[in-house]
This record gives C-alpha cells, sequence and structure tokens, in this order.
C-alpha cells in the first residue's frame, strides 16, 4: 500500500492499539463488580494491553461466525468489560455497531433496530428474549451471538468465542469515509434517525477532544453515559463506570457517584445536567470536597448557572465545569468553561440574552442562517442571517457526520452541500453570535412560538421565570394555529406549593417586567415535567404544549414533527 492509500484510510481501533503499546499496564477500564460483607466496593478491572489482546482474540472469534467488513451488528450489552471488548472488536474487524439508547422505550428501540437492517445481533440474555417474543424486528439477522448464558435460543455464546491467537488480529484498513458505526438519536423532537459515523469521524472527534481538554497521560474518567465511555480507551483514559442505571441519571445514588470518584482519584467526570443537580445538590449539603477533578464536563441539555455553581462548590477553585454544545450529529462543536459562565455570562442569561454556549472549538466553523423550514439544497452567503439577528445555528467540522442511514428526507432537511463537497449540518437550534466571537442558544427552532406580535425563543423567555427562587424550570409552549399561537409558560416549582395563586400571581409581575414576556397572559403549574430518556434533561416541550391545550380548553397545535 503506498503513502497515498495510507493517508486514505484508518480505524478508530487503532488508537488502543497505540495506547497498549505506550500504557501496557495502566487500567484501560474498572467495573464494579460487588461488595463485601462490609459493604466496600470490589472493582475488576482490565488494563490496555489487556483489552488490546481480548479484543483482538474476540475478532478472530467474531470473523469466524461470519461477522465481516460492513456487518450491521446491534449491540446490546451494558457498560462493563465485554462491552469495551465487543465494540473495539467490531471496529477491527470493520464491521458496524448499531447503538440504540434502550431507555427510549421498547417500541421505538425496536423500530431504530428494524430500520438500521441488521445482520448480526450481540446482545445479553434479556435483549434475546425481547428479539425471541419481537421476531418480525430481526428478520435481516444472521448471527445470533449471546453476551452472557445461552438458554434455548439458537446462536452461540460471546465467551467462546475468545480465539487465542499468538499474532495481532490483523486491524481492517478502513477508508475514512467508510461507516464505523450508526448511533441513533433519542428523537425527543421527532422519530429517532440512525446517524452515520464514519472512522474519519471518530478520528476527529478524538482529536478534538483531546486538544480542547487538554486531556492528560494520567487521566481517570467516569463516564456516566456509556456511549462516552468509548472514548476512554482511545484517549487513554482509565475508565470508571459508574454503579448506576445509565438509562436513568436523574436517580442516580450521589453516594456512588462521589465513592467512585474518591476511590479511584478521578480527574475527569462526564454528567448530564440532572446527574450535576443531582450530585451537586448533595455534595453541597453534606460539604462534600473532590479535589482531585480536573475539570467536569456537562452536555446533552443547556446548564443552567445555579446548577453550575451548585457542583462547582465540591471543586477546587481551578477546576472548570466545561458545557461543550453539540448533538448525535455533531459533538462537540462549541464550549465553554463556568469561570466564564458565572463571572460574565449569567447575568446577562438571567435577562433574556440566551444561554451562552461559548465559541467553536478547534477547527469546527460555525455560521448562524435564517430562520427557515423549508431545504437549503447549496450554501451561499444568501442565507447568513443579520449580525445580532437570532438564526439557526450550522456547523462544518471533520467531525461532523455527512448522512443518515437510509433517510433521505432528513438528510434534505439537515445537510447544506458546500462547494468543497462537505457539507454544512444545520442544528435545528436557534442562536446568535455576539461580538466576542460567542454562540448564545435560544432554543429549539421546531419549539419557538409564533404569535400575533412576533416570534417567542424557548431559552430567553423561560430565563425570566427561572429567576424566582422558587421556580425549577420553565417551559415556553404554543397552542393554537401555527401563525397565531398564544403563548403559555409551564413551570415546575422547586419546592411543593401551597398557594398556588400567589405564586403564579408572583410570575405574572415577573412577566410583566420584561419586554420579552410582558404579552404571556397563561402561566401555568406543572409537577413534574416530561424529559428525554438519555440524559433526563431535555424537556419535551411539544407533550407540555398538548397538556396546557387539554388545560385551558384550547384544541392543540396538531404539527407534523419529523418535517419541522
Amino acid at each position: 500500500m503506498n503513502d497515498t492509500e495510507m493517508s486514505d484510510t484508518v480505524n478508530i481501533s487503532n488508537w488502543l492499539r497505540e495506547n497498549s503499546m505506550k500504557y501496557p499496564y495502566k487500567r484501560a477500564v474498572v467495573y464494579p463488580a460487588s461488595r463485601d460483607n462490609n459493604g466496600r466496593v470490589l472493582y475488576s478491572q482490565m488494563t490496555f494491553s489487556q483489552l488490546e489482546i481480548e479484543s483482538d482474540y474476540l475478532a478472530y472469534g467474531l470473523r469466524e461466525v461470519g461477522i465481516k467488513r460492513g456487518t450491521r451488528t446491534i449491540l446490546m450489552v451494558p457498560p462493563g468489560m465485554d462491552f469495551f471488548c465487543t465494540t473495539f472488536a467490531l471496529f477491527k474487524i470493520g464491521a458496524v455497531p448499531v447503538v440504540v439508547d434502550p431507555g427510549m422505550g421498547i417500541r421505538r428501540m425496536l423500530s431504530c433496530f428494524k430500520q438500521s437492517h441488521p445482520e448480526a445481533f450481540i446482545g445479553i440474555p434479556k435483549a434475546h428474549l425481547l428479539r425471541l417474543l419481537m421476531p418480525k424486528y430481526f428478520k435481516s439477522v444472521k448471527v445470533w451471538i449471546t453476551a452472557g448464558r445461552k438458554w434455548f435460543w439458537n446462536g452461540c455464546s460471546l465467551q467462546h468465542l475468545f480465539r487465542a491467537e499468538d499474532k495481532q488480529f490483523p486491524t481492517v484498513a478502513t477508508f475514512r469515509d467508510e461507516p464505523a458505526a450508526i448511533l441513533f438519536t433519542t428523537g425527543s423532537t421527532g422519530p429517532a434517525k440512525g446517524v452515520v459515523y464514519t472512522h474519519n469521524n471518530f478520528d476527529a472527534q478524538i482529536r478534538q477532544i483531546k486538544n480542547h481538554f487538554n486531556i492528560g497521560e494520567d487521566e481517570i474518567d467516569l463516564p456516566t453515559f456509556p456511549l462516552f465511555a468509548l472514548f476512554d480507551p482511545a484517549l487513554g483514559m482509565t475508565a470508571v463506570i459508574p454503579d448506576m442505571d445509565p438509562t436513568k441519571p436523574a436517580l442516580a445514588n450521589p453516594e456512588k457517584i462521589i465513592e467512585a470518584i474518591e476511590d479511584h482519584g478521578v480527574t475527569n467526570m462526564f454528567a448530564s445536567p440532572a446527574l450535576l443537580n443531582r450530585v451537586g445538590k448533595y455534595g453541597k449539603e453534606n460539604e462534600v470536597l473532590l479535589p482531585s477533578l480536573r475539570r467536569v464536563v456537562s452536555a446533552g441539555a443547556p446548564v443552567t448557572p445555579a446548577n453550575i455553581e451548585q457542583f462547582s462548590s465540591m471543586l477546587n477553585p481551578e477546576t472548570e465545569i466545561h458545557t461543550p454544545y453539540g448533538a448525535t450529529e455533531a459533538v462537540p462543536v462549541i464550549s465553554i468553561g463556568s469561570h466564564e459562565i458565572l463571572q460574565e455570562t449569567k447575568k446577562l442569561s438571567e435577562q433574556g440574552f440566551g444561554m451562552c454556549i461559548g465559541r467553536p472549538i478547534c477547527d469546527t466553523q460555525v455560521e448562524i442562517i435564517k430562520i427557515s423550514d423549508e431545504h437549503i439544497g447549496k450554501w451561499s452567503d444568501d442565507i447568513l442571517a443579520e449580525a445580532n439577528d437570532v438564526g439557526e445555528i450550522t456547523v462544518k467540522a471533520p467531525l461532523v457526520t455527512q448522512h443518515y442511514f437510509q433517510e433521505p428526507r432528513a438528510d434534505l432537511f439537515a445537510k447544506i452541500n458546500d462547494d468543497d463537497g462537505t457539507v454544512w449540518h444545520r442544528m435545528g437550534d436557534l442562536g446568535w453570535r455576539d461580538g466576542k466571537g460567542r454562540i448564545w442558544f435560544c432554543g429549539r427552532k421546531s419549539q419557538r412560538v409564533i404569535t400575533r406580535n412576533g416570534t417567542l425563543f424557548t431559552i430567553p423567555c423561560e430565563s425570566i421565570f427561572n429567576s424566582h427562587k422558587n421556580v425549577f424550570r420553565s417551559a415556553l409552549v404554543g397552542i393554537g394555529p401555527k401563525e397565531t399561537q398564544t403563548p403559555v409558560i409551564c413551570v415546575e416549582p422547586s419546592i411543593p406549593i401551597k398557594e398556588s395563586e400567589a405564586f403564579i400571581e408572583e410570575l405574572f409581575e415577573i412577566a410583566g417586567s420584561h419586554p420579552l414576556t410582558q404579552d404571556i397572559e397563561h402561566i401555568l403549574i406543572h409537577k413534574s415535567f416530561p424529559v428525554d430518556i438519555r440524559h433526563n434533561s431535555k424537556i419535551f416541550r411539544e407533550k407540555l404544549a398538548v397538556w396546557a391545550a387539554k388545560k385551558l380548553g384550547q384544541e392543540a397545535l396538531e404539527e407534523d414533527i419529523e418535517r419541522r
């Protein structure tokens, strides 16, 4: 293979191979296996060298049973040793893992599986029981593998596929634009879609994360979102798997999260805003300090300054909470640290400027285009929004995915072709750029409320109400015909409200004091907002709109969410 051909190939698993040579005896994965009689955690662990060797062994076995380059393979294995070994073995083969969040609900998850036309299935026993009960969703699958004890169903066991060999597995020289995985969106504002990640996308992600966050050689990570854990072996970080249900971060036990950080001297932690709030509240109340943490990364939904301030009480003064912005299709693309948020942008957010998400990371290009629900086929300067105007955030970078899996309509409305052969991804989010080059997030495009007096954006309006000490969070929704919607603010209190009329009156006073919210005539109290499954943080405003319409005796706007 000549130099030109070499430059056209990349395989994400090569990062693991490189790190196994640099840090052979460093722990790659640490897993809470059990507890002793005194309640102390007993951990299982695997070094980088062991992970490299065992994923090689498994790659030989998987190839022997028919999984090969390009084989779309459903992966239903929880975080742990098998999860890491299997994923990197699939990468080495050049197979394409299909990853769906099990928390999205069985029906939606099955629909995603069927949509991906899988050819192989690797899952725990419960997953195999599901496919036996719902066989129509798995008609295309030819290879069945059980991670754990196999019962009466066909196929083989993962543990029997490890083939001890004297030589390294010959990792497939996949092309840069060759599919590496299909990751499904949560479908929080429409049907879940399969995002095609190439090996080049993953490679660019690793480089961007490593450079932007200045990842060192001695880093230990606590990835509370399983998919992000896969970055750790490539980044050279030890992944400490937390003792929690990854599908319910808002219900995680703060003591167990803190225990893991203290047991291992964790330096890096990822937490959704819901988990950040839960652990931060416990930590502040109990005066917990976590001096080992060098950085905390929180994403998945807007992170409020109050949430950041609360969690910061446990950190060293120099340690920052980073809030990178992105989506399944492109992450991370923009970021800001907690020092700038608390010292400068917080007060502006409270005045309705939106949520500052920072500046573009590394070589990411970010542009704000005019708001439109229509397809845009070709990039041009004519579609750019005026300076300081709110528009749709669009991004372009090597890590930005180019298309969805067999979803041409979704591609049509989410991608814009550029003259250089690349595409801009339309984030579906609204924002504006300030004079310092920072982007301010104003909410989802599909959730803006168009009234007779103008358009209202969710995040700026909600921040006005969130300033009340008894408001946990609020949500702007619109009901009625699309172009003449009635704006409604739904409020989830932070404490039980005994005198709701007095509370609502206080909120109306707040609304009337600001030009953004002075036209809002309806404020409703909602006990607990419906939120997304993946991070337990994104508010399902579409569901709240239906609820609000019923409460007010009006007909909710029926909207084709997929089209929007």
